[in-house]
């Protein structure tokens, strides 16, 4: 079981696509639509056209690019902002900032999106009402896989990093915020709710009720 005490914190940052959102949604766009629409574009066989998408997706992994709605949008000619709007919150996500704010807790996003699909998915749900900040890594030119990242975020935003609770999906970045000295990460394990998995090595949980008032410290 994890338990959070939450005695022990004043921030908590926040993943938005697989932790306060579904990924389902982005998966379904990356793996289906986008190689739908650019084989009807290019006028090219669908097979090619997913294979030629998974070979540039998977080269730029981890990278800046990868997150970077404009330069999809560049390099395969495609207008990527008429996205169909089907954003879903992952299960108690409203609960768990209702319960954050009122704990008093300083609620950051921290998030590779994008800055235009992050004001899509901001206007589709309800989770910016209880952010008291919004930081995207375009800001800084730099992913939160690198140590850069939390480097320019801290000049941006001070904060004391051993009373910060990070929340991803991403394990790698999970390990970029732990070498940087987050002193409590917490991924999570099923972040397309239509996929199965199952994180190792780090605490995790499924959904955020596991560390709300009748399973936590306070």
């Amino acid at each position: 079981m994890t338990i959070v005490n939450w005695n022990k914190i004043d921030t908590v940052m926040l993943d938005m696509d697989g932790t306060l959102l579904d990924l389902h949604y982005d998966t379904y766009f990356w793996t289906n639509h986008l190689p739908q629409r650019y084989a009807e574009l290019k006028q090219i066989p669908e097979t090619e056209a997913r294979h030629r998408l998974n070979t540039h997706i998977r080269s730029l992994k981890g990278t800046l690019n990868w997150y970077c709605l404009d330069y999809w949008a560049t390099e395969l000619d495609i207008n990527i902002l008429t996205l169909k709007r089907e954003i879903k919150e992952r299960p108690y996500t409203k609960e768990f900032l209702q319960f954050l704010q009122v704990q008093k807790k300083q609620v950051v996003l921290v998030t590779n999106a994008h800055p235009v699909g992050l004001n899509i998915k901001l206007g589709e749900t309800c989770i910016g009402d209880y952010l008291d900040h919004i930081i995207s890594s375009h800001q800084f030119s730099e992913p939160k896989e690198a140590q850069a990242f939390w480097h320019h975020l801290r000049n941006h935003f001070p904060f004391n990093s051993q009373r910060t609770l990070f929340i991803d999906d991403n394990l790698t970045i999970l390990e970029s915020a732990k070498a940087y000295g987050i002193a409590y990460i917490l991924g999570i394990h099923q972040p397309d709710s239509q996929i199965e998995r199952q994180l190792e090595g780090i605490p995790a949980i499924y959904h955020f009720n596991e560390i709300m008032p009748d399973k936590a410290i306070d």
